[in-house]
């Protein structure tokens, strides 16, 4: 049985969810721990934060703060997953490319581990235990 759940065949089953559920609480509360940090913080980082898009310090880290704090939350229990993905992706992009651009690869690995963990999840979809695939069933309509 075991290896049903280490190896699902069945793309949409409940072995799949259960991993991609186990991925998201994971990938979730690791990036929600920096929003955290980054909350906890706001006064002193708001006046040194980097400022990519020329929107000022402070709204960048309320931008950042939004991507790593609220949009985990919703990536963990899947709700609207894909747009609260949106953020995640474009934040963890704006810290590889961007924030640490010409660092070496040591420095910005993170970042990255994260974006390709995030790309793929958005990819790949919620699974079966997320809120949208139980909203979707329930406003569905069934046939008769």
């Amino acid at each position: 049985m075991l290896y049903k759940f280490l190896f699902p065949s069945k793309p949409d089953g409940a072995a799949t969810s259960a991993i991609l559920l186990i991925v998201r609480i994971i990938f979730g509360v690791l990036l929600m721990n920096h929003g955290i940090e980054k909350w906890s913080n706001y006064q002193e980082l708001s006046a040194v934060f980097p400022d990519p898009l020329s929107v000022g310090s402070p709204l960048s880290l309320g931008l950042a703060i939004f991507g790593e704090l609220a949009c985990s939350m919703a990536f963990i229990i899947g709700f609207l997953y894909r747009l609260a993905m949106l953020p995640m992706i474009f934040t963890m992009g704006m810290a590889f490319f961007v924030i640490h651009g010409n660092d070496p690869f040591a420095v910005k690995e993170l970042a990255f581990i994260y974006l390709v963990v995030y790309v793929l999840m958005y990819i790949i979809g919620p699974g079966k235990f997320a809120v949208d695939h139980w909203l979707g069933k329930a406003l569905t309509p069934k046939k008769p």
